[in-house]
């Protein structure tokens, strides 16, 4: 999947992740400084591969935790060295579509020293801090699920999304 985005990015696929929604959407660095690809098609053959697997995932929380999900959608992440994504909210206002946030991480021998955790928010103030591991799988629900991406000191590479059901 690496070289899959490594590919994508030679191709110009990347563009700058913006904030906001409507028509109002913008570029502000110092809340979101990644930048992101959407997986559609045409799909290269990782990435169909990635997409059986992820579509076995939610058949299986569709049958374990009863959550209706109907589809997914996924982009690639970047972030630069000093980039992060200060703490949000995965659901747009006034939709509920989004049901499980997930993060695929594609980082190579990733250090403590790296940086670009995801924290995690607990409703009781405490947080839980993830770090972007090559091949890690995050999922959470995403219904007022407050999380952030610390700093990154080196690039951060990963694969984002959610599944959503029908509103």
């Amino acid at each position: 999947m690496r070289e899959c985005a490594i590919l994508r990015e030679t191709r110009g696929d990347f563009a700058a992740a913006r904030i906001g929604g409507g028509g109002t959407e913008q570029r502000l660095e110092r809340i979101r400084g990644d930048f992101t690809c959407w997986l559609q098609q045409p799909l290269l053959p990782p990435e169909s591969a990635l997409l059986e697997q992820m579509e076995a995932l939610r058949l299986q929380l569709n049958r374990d935790a009863l959550l209706a999900l109907f589809e997914l959608e996924l982009h690639y992440a970047k972030y630069p060295p000093g980039a992060g994504y200060a703490r949000h909210l995965d659901q747009p206002r006034g939709s509920v579509m989004r049901k499980v946030s997930v993060v695929l991480y594609l980082n190579c021998d990733w250090q403590d020293t790296d940086g670009g955790e995801l924290r995690i928010h607990q409703d009781d103030g405490s947080y839980i801090d993830v770090r972007p591991v090559e091949g890690r799988l995050v999922c959470f629900l995403t219904a007022d699920r407050e999380h952030e991406v610390l700093t990154a000191r080196r690039e951060r590479l990963s694969i984002s999304g959610w599944f959503r059901a029908r509103q």
